[in-house]
């Protein structure tokens, strides 16, 4: 009887593990690149120029970087060095504040800011002169609960991460509604529902990407608006982890020239990237105070020349990557 159970529990053994390895390899991809080496970083906490409270959002624009010093109510620019050129806004209300400045964007030689605590866009010019307002609070077409990042087509119409409202709108670029993705105040994890949607960015191809932050995935949508495919742990259907692959809550994307998604995994203290279709390609950073670590991933932008620049929210500074050869 001894030697009866003992084969029972070797076989259940065996067959445990052989799940394990045929779970693992259905569902942790391997990396496809080389990825990804620090180069340098600049910041910490404080109020003056070059320091940062809670960065939280990065764009690029020809050789300057621009950041959102959420605390500080403000926008600071440098150059790819880290050099400080110059800030504008400051904590408050009125046109041209900023109170939790969230993922910018910038189009056609404009800043759009997401006004987390103001409910509202507001759109500069990369001086930081104030040009136009849209949105403002609430939960009807065209406003917003938190908006957390906007994305622009070429014809102009503004894409919105409306974060307490678990949506994302789509807008002219007055500000006029055009459609929804997702039900106004309700969660839900399936195709096409989103559970406080962070972030979003377009394609080449006009395919919209879009950061659902607490279901720990990336939905994309077709330009005609239908759901193209979704990536994250097992079914993409908020299952978070440490894998390769999966998230631990999605704040922020971006897009190269090749058209790969860079993406903010936040818990995770990393950045992943994918190709345009979801595929896994490569992953940099771990938790830490040290060069190449990270505390909590807010933000990431992708330059042209490939450089990759991440938001490192819990230590205040901006990190600056570059292409393993």
């Amino acid at each position: 009887m001894k030697r009866i159970a003992l084969r029972i529990l070797a076989g259940i053994s065996i067959f445990l593990v052989l799940a394990v390895a045929v779970g693992w390899l259905a569902f942790v991809p391997s990396p496809k690149e080389p990825g990804y080496k620090f180069a340098m970083a600049w910041g910490d906490k404080g109020k003056g120029p070059g320091q940062f409270s809670d960065p939280t959002g990065l764009a690029i624009s020809g050789d300057e970087v621009f950041v959102a010093d959420s605390r500080n109510g403000r926008i600071q620019v440098f150059d790819f060095n880290g050099k400080f050129k110059r800030q504008f806004g400051q904590p408050g209300k009125k046109p041209g504040d900023l109170s939790r400045p969230m993922n910018l964007r910038i189009a056609k030689g404009e800043l759009y800011v997401a006004g987390y605590w103001n409910d509202r866009i507001q759109v500069f010019g990369l001086d930081g002169t104030l040009r136009r307002i849209i949105g403002g609070p609430g939960s009807g077409p065209g406003r917003f609960k938190a908006p957390g990042g906007i994305a622009v087509a070429a014809n102009g119409d503004l894409y919105v991460a409306d974060f307490y409202n678990q949506r994302i709108q789509q807008l002219k670029a007055d500000g006029t509604f055009i459609r929804q993705w997702g039900t106004t105040g309700k969660v839900g994890i399936r195709g096409g529902e989103f559970n406080y949607p962070t972030d979003v960015a377009l394609g080449a191809d006009g395919t919209l990407y879009a950061g659902d932050g607490y279901n720990d995935r990336v939905q994309a949508f077709a330009p005609d608006g239908t759901l193209k495919n979704k990536w994250g742990g097992p079914f993409a259907m908020n299952i978070f982890g440490p894998f390769r692959g999966w998230f631990a809550t999605v704040t922020s994307l971006s897009i190269d020239s090749k058209g790969n998604v860079f993406v903010a995994d936040f818990y995770n203290n990393r950045v992943q990237k994918f190709t345009s279709d979801g595929t896994f390609l490569s992953s940099f950073g771990t938790k830490g105070s040290g060069d190449g670590q990270f505390s909590y991933v807010t933000a990431v932008a992708v330059a042209g020349d490939g450089t990759v620049f991440v938001a490192d929210f819990g230590n205040n500074r901006i990190q600056k990557w570059l292409p393993r050869p």
